[in-house]
């Protein structure tokens, strides 16, 4: 069976700074923000969350069905997708327009700063997740993707009856306290990291215990922490898979997304799959790129 995907495919252009943001942004002076980051190494990937979350499963050994968009500069990335054997029947090449581009700095702490334009991806929306295709699909996945996008496909997910993962991720500050709700009534699972965590909670006015009973799960990943399970109002902390090296953070969530749900399709307990996603994100994240890296263990 199938997952899937409904999210971003987009280029990633990753740019390191050899200092500390903190270090040359001064607080008091953010009114009149005017910095330059010298950045000796810069390299173009390829990316968008629905890409990774694709890579990340199908090295698991799931299938992968990305629904995304592509501009007319994508012919590439569809290449490179038919190549991996991912199944691209529900990827759609949007003329007139560039795929979605990432510009992201990354500094020596692992923090980033990222400038988006978001391209074919605001078509997303002309997508549907239909029906008549729910007897191939096991599970899917809501990440972030154009505004009507996530909205449309979150209610054909519940309307065809396929259980689907909630993950606004960076697009989360697009949606009202209402809206946020309305997703997680939707959904089956919602999985956000520890920022947008607060967030989701501050704008829907549930905690994450609360958050946790509408749903079968909510996931917080806590970065080099692990991450906390919720189910039914109760948390267990899943702890982290110690990488072997920190080479570069982009894509780690993403890798992390895609052991979830390749877990899910397995039928796994949930703390099993955050687990493995522990694991995948600590692969991810002694890899540059968020689509480079290779699976050395057997899935379990």
């Amino acid at each position: 069976m199938a997952v899937l995907i409904c999210g971003s495919l987009a280029f990633d252009t990753i740019m390191t700074f050899e200092g500390r943001f903190a270090d040359q942004i001064l607080a008091e002076q953010l009114h009149i923000l005017n910095v330059s980051f010298l950045v000796p190494s810069l390299r173009r990937d390829f990316g968008g969350c629905a890409g990774n979350i694709a890579y990340s499963l199908n090295l698991l050994g799931g299938k992968a069905l990305p629904m995304a968009t592509l501009g007319s500069d994508g012919g590439d990335y569809l290449e490179r997708l038919m190549q991996q054997g991912i199944d691209t029947r529900f990827v759609r090449q949007v003329q007139d327009t560039y795929t979605a581009q990432a510009m992201i700095m990354t500094d020596m702490d692992n923090n980033q700063i990222t400038a988006f334009h978001p391209g074919a991806m605001m078509q997303a929306h002309r997508n549907r997740v239909e029906s008549s295709v729910a007897h191939d699909i096991r599970i899917g996945i809501v990440a972030p993707d154009g505004r009507e996008a996530m909205l449309a496909h979150a209610r054909e997910f519940h309307a065809a009856g396929i259980p689907f993962v909630f993950d606004p991720g960076q697009g989360l500050p697009m949606f009202s306290g209402d809206e946020l709700r309305h997703f997680v009534d939707l959904a089956s699972w919602v999985t956000v990291n520890d920022y947008e965590g607060r967030m989701l909670c501050e704008r829907t006015g549930l905690d994450c215990a609360q958050l946790s009973m509408r749903v079968r799960g909510l996931v917080v990943t806590l970065g080099a922490a692990g991450c906390e399970v919720w189910e039914a109002g109760s948390k267990t902390l899943v702890p982290s898979a110690p990488p072997k090296q920190v080479v570069d953070p982009t894509g780690c969530g993403d890798a992390w997304r895609g052991a979830l749900l390749f877990g899910l399709e397995q039928g796994w307990p949930l703390a099993r799959c955050a687990a493995l996603g522990n694991r995948m994100g600590a692969l991810k994240v002694a890899s540059r790129g968020p689509q480079n890296y290779q699976l050395d263990f057997v899935p379990e």
